[in-house]
């Protein structure tokens, strides 16, 4: 089955819902974990490092997973993947809700990994392969839409669960969830992707550890706050079998992720916008609470609930956002998102007093609704640049390599913040010339990033 076989307004709208109704909950279970991690401490009898490896250990799982998804969409009708994919997650979920130890919990978690990191790049090709070009930007402003309330919603339905429900609960309710879509997908999901069949390249595969070992280097340089000598060994490591991997990209006849798309002028800009922008995102949902906590003295709560007025903007524009790129174009949206984030970065930096909660709030909210006129925007912009049987590859690069250059914003974050107080001997994350440095860093970031928007060809197709 192809696009053209999902005309039918009605089918083609129950596609997209399931599809995106995956998407939402994985990306809310992702999200909304951290909230339960000292009730998972205290149940497992673990430490907050050994805890944190739910998360650091999921990112490395689902990095690994991500360029992979070419190949399984060009090889395997996309229905059986999206079953594979939500009945994966599910039993990663139920291992979870019974697991008697840290272990077992971290056997589910890497299970829900597996998914994640097949369907976030293949939703995403999947989307712009179903739409066409003229139409592109509206139906990923709503894929921006569903990721954006689930980063705002996933906190707070965790927060709101973890008060009536055991931890347990809030796992039994995303299995719930999976097992309605699972049977949804039955009926409408479709294959609707070309497919352009090869044999799974193992070596590829195996140098594909060098993207984990490098992820595990920078968030492990983030959290030490400096390189040991096994963590610089890892990284020459990593370094080499990266180096190998894109050499047989580029070599390959049928390679596992198609390199020669990064050729476009283009896709190499949205790459590093996408990339640039989910840095700030990120940067700010991290950095933010911190300040709130520690610059502010306000309580854990309120930190986390002020991070949710500019999560719901950055909802609410991205489908606006989307229709303005098709409309106007991309060139001008990503201007216009770029300058919002580097306005809002000035500001932070040259602001050198204590802001109070509102105006924090306020400029996020500029960043973040920058990052609406981006992120997506970026993602699309990519996708229209390259010929269709080359779009699954295409968005599995911007995938991985929003991952990459996200950990590494919050670990430069994180270390510049450490190193400036201790050089001014200050309490870790206390000192306001610490948040001071790590805005001015940012801010350099984003112009950089807003020169790249300025670089883009206004075309629709190359």
């Amino acid at each position: 089955m192809n696009k053209g076989e999902i005309k039918n307004s009605l089918a083609r709208k129950l596609f997209i819902i399931t599809l995106l109704s995956g998407t939402f909950t994985m990306s809310i279970s992702q999200s909304s974990l951290s909230t339960a991690y000292p009730t998972l401490m205290k149940f497992f009898g673990v430490t907050a490092p050994t805890i944190q490896w739910l998360t650091t250990g999921f990112m490395l799982i689902m990095c690994i997973m991500m360029p992979i998804s070419p190949w399984l969409l060009n090889n395997f009708s996309f229905k059986k993947i999206f079953l594979s994919v939500v009945s994966i997650f599910a039993l990663g979920t139920l291992i979870i809700i019974l697991a008697p130890n840290f272990p077992m919990a971290m056997l589910g978690r890497g299970l829900e990994a597996i998914g994640v990191g097949v369907l976030f790049p293949s939703f995403q090709s999947v989307l712009m392969t179903i739409t066409p070009q003229a139409k592109r930007g509206t139906t990923m402003g709503y894929a921006g839409l569903v990721m954006g309330s689930a980063l705002a919603s996933g906190p707070i339905i965790s927060g709101i669960v973890l008060n009536f429900l055991k931890w347990q609960g809030l796992f039994v309710i995303f299995l719930i969830i999976m097992v309605v879509i699972f049977i949804s997908a039955l009926f409408n999901i479709k294959d609707v992707m070309p497919r352009h069949k090869a044999n799974l390249d193992l070596i590829s595969t195996i140098y594909l550890f060098g993207l984990i070992g490098l992820l595990y280097v920078v968030n492990q340089a983030g959290s030490t706050h400096s390189l040991s000598t096994n963590l610089i060994i890892l990284l020459v490591i990593s370094l080499i079998l990266t180096v190998l991997f894109i050499h047989r990209q580029l070599t390959k006849e049928k390679p596992l992720l198609d390199l020669k798309v990064m050729k476009n002028f283009n896709f190499d800009l949205a790459v590093l916008l996408t990339g640039f922008s989910y840095i700030s995102l990120i940067v700010v949902t991290i950095i933010y609470p911190l300040y709130y906590q520690n610059i502010l003295h306000v309580s854990v709560l309120a930190s986390g609930l002020a991070l949710v007025p500019p999560a719901i903007v950055l909802s609410i524009l991205n489908p606006l956002t989307g229709t303005l790129a098709d409309k106007i174009g991309f060139k001008a949206t990503l201007i216009s998102g770029m300058s919002m984030i580097v306005v809002g970065w000035f500001l932070l930096f040259a602001l050198h007093t204590k802001l109070a909660m509102f105006p924090m709030i306020l400029i996020a909210i500029l960043i973040e609704g920058g990052n609406a006129f981006v992120m997506m925007p970026a993602t699309t912009l990519g996708g229209n640049s390259l010929s269709e049987d080359l779009i699954p590859h295409g968005t599995a690069i911007i995938t991985t390599v929003r991952q990459l250059l996200g950990s590494l914003g919050v670990s430069l974050a994180t270390l510049i913040l450490v190193t400036t107080n201790q050089k001014h001997n200050l309490p870790a994350n206390n000192g306001l010339i610490g948040f001071q440095n790590v805005f001015g860093f940012f801010f350099f970031m984003a112009v950089i990033g807003f020169v790249f928007a300025l670089l883009i060809k206004n075309k629709k197709k190359n």
